[in-house]
């Protein structure tokens, strides 16, 4: 149960931030805990996260709910649409990614692409629609071990007319429908991720704690360079498990 508890707690704080949250539970899991695939396990475990985001932004879901924000319920309809279609494949493919050398260079070229991300980030006359397809687009393929959610997520919004103080609030709130359908079908297809349900309460009272902390943090610090020496150390692990 500790090693749970643990997952959690990375969950719980990395989520937060632009540096792939699965990236590092997977790689955390494939050393902490054995017989449940390590992918299926950083998956699941964005379900405390979720709760923590619907606590958080529970005013923001009411609007919606009661559809007085329309604007905000047409991106959630069309990023959810858009991250289904593109993170279904994506998933199959990366899911029976073997532990070791395979992990850490997926994980490595994640991390690689989020650090560009970060560094290119320009704002574009882009429509709304049209951002809530590439930033659809982008979550969906954030599934990649590595390649961060809220990075590539926060990438694809500054391309649009969105207000740069909510950025992140709509970052957070396009995961809660994807993450709803990601578990119903993780826990359908591989049941036995349940037994992580500890690391899903220590990971909501982690990220309900830490979450308005972090998203200050996260407009400060240069998560760019984080991502590309987190990456290239991701890449000389690999070799050295290729070597050994």
């Amino acid at each position: 149960m500790l090693e749970f508890i643990l997952l959690g707690i990375a969950q719980g704080i990395f989520e937060w931030l632009p540096i792939s949250s699965e990236g590092i539970v997977a790689l955390m899991s494939s050393f902490l805990v054995n017989g449940i695939n390590a992918v299926d396990v950083a998956l699941f475990l964005h379900l405390g996260t979720l709760l923590a985001v619907l606590v958080y932004f529970r005013k923001d879901w009411k609007e919606v709910i009661l559809l007085r924000d329309k604007r905000m319920l047409r991106f959630l309809v069309i990023a959810t649409i858009v991250s289904l279609a593109v993170g279904y494949p994506a998933y199959k493919m990366v899911r029976n990614i073997s532990v070791g050398a395979s992990l850490l260079a997926v994980v490595g070229t994640g991390l690689l692409v989020t650090s560009y991300f970060h560094k290119t980030r320009k704002r574009f006359a882009v429509s709304m629609d049209k951002t809530s397809v590439i930033a659809g687009l982008l979550q969906g393929l954030a599934v990649i071990p590595g390649l961060s959610r809220s990075g590539s997520t926060i990438f694809g919004l500054s391309l649009g007319d969105i207000k740069t103080k909510e950025i992140l609030k709509f970052s957070y709130m396009m995961s809660v429908p994807v993450v709803l359908a990601s578990s119903a079908l993780i826990m359908m297809t591989n049941p036995v991720v349940a037994a992580g349900w500890p690391a899903v309460v220590s990971s909501f009272v982690v990220g309900i704690a830490t979450l308005h902390f972090l998203m200050k943090f996260s407009e400060k610090i240069n998560f760019a360079m984080f991502t590309l020496v987190f990456g290239i150390l991701c890449y000389i692990g690999a070799l050295i498990s290729w070597l050994a």
